[in-house]
């Protein structure tokens, strides 16, 4: 797909990831919509950062995406923004360290929680933005997941599970919404700068880096220009590729 003069709605486009994906993305002529949860002050900043340094359009605008109806709102306000919407990509997310055994600390509330913003907000985005891409006649949708997704690992069982409900969900949907939005997935490993990270327990750090074939943390830059060529692509749909230093191979 020609992404000069495309738009983009990116969710947690404030966070670590979400701004370089979006930078990524303005290279190359894309007008941005930074999703925010709660940080409009820093969304603002990126909007304006994305616009003067790459000369394009780019706004923030709030939303709770665990709220249906403000799901909707959002969609009509991008569109109505821009004039279009070509590209999604859910990177939002939530997650808290419980460590796997500590089924007590792994309550209902935490559960639903990280799977409203995990796994539920992701379907509910990709429904809204749907019949306006297909009535375009193209759309891409990109889903941001983890290496969690693919094998009983990462902050808590809750997140593992919502991850691999994701890298699941890009399938079915790949399919749903087919031949006019292709839908992918990036599943990256540990990433620095991230909030993810930050809630992470230092010795789940330090042993993901160490497990690596390459002894490092994935690079955000990377996964970022992995987003870019999904929505690139012409005919690479429903596939999910990991970005984690050499750890999972699927």
């Amino acid at each position: 797909m020609e992404l000069k003069g495309a738009v983009a709605l990116v969710t947690g486009g404030n966070g670590g990831l979400g701004q370089r994906i979006c930078h990524a993305l303005a290279r190359e002529g894309v007008n941005l919509a930074v999703m925010y949860a709660q940080s409009r002050d820093q969304a603002e900043g990126v909007a304006r950062e994305i616009a003067d340094r790459h000369q394009v359009q780019a706004a923030a605008f709030g939303c709770d995406i665990t709220d249906g109806a403000a799901v909707t709102k959002l969609v009509a306000d991008v569109t109505a923004r821009f004039g279009r919407l070509d590209i999604l990509v859910n990177d939002a997310a939530y997650n808290k360290a419980i460590p796997f055994p500590d089924l007590d600390s792994l309550t209902e509330e935490v559960w639903e929680k990280i799977m409203a913003v995990n796994l539920t907000g992701p379907m509910r985005l990709t429904k809204a933005v749907a019949p306006v891409m297909k009535a375009q006649g193209r759309g891409r949708i990109v889903n941001i997941a983890s290496v969690a997704g693919l094998g009983p690992t990462g902050s808590s069982i809750a997140y593992a599970v919502s991850k691999a409900g994701l890298i699941h969900l890009t399938k079915c949907m790949a399919v749903a919404l087919a031949p006019a939005t292709l839908v992918n997935c990036v599943a990256p490993g540990l990433l620095e700068g991230t909030r993810a990270t930050a809630n992470l327990r230092p010795e789940q750090v330090e042993r993901s880096a160490a497990t690596s074939l390459l002894k490092k943390a994935a690079d955000k830059d990377d996964c970022a220009e992995m987003v870019v060529t999904m929505c690139r692509t012409e005919t690479m749909t429903g596939q999910t590729v990991v970005i984690d230093a050499g750890r999972y191979f699927h």
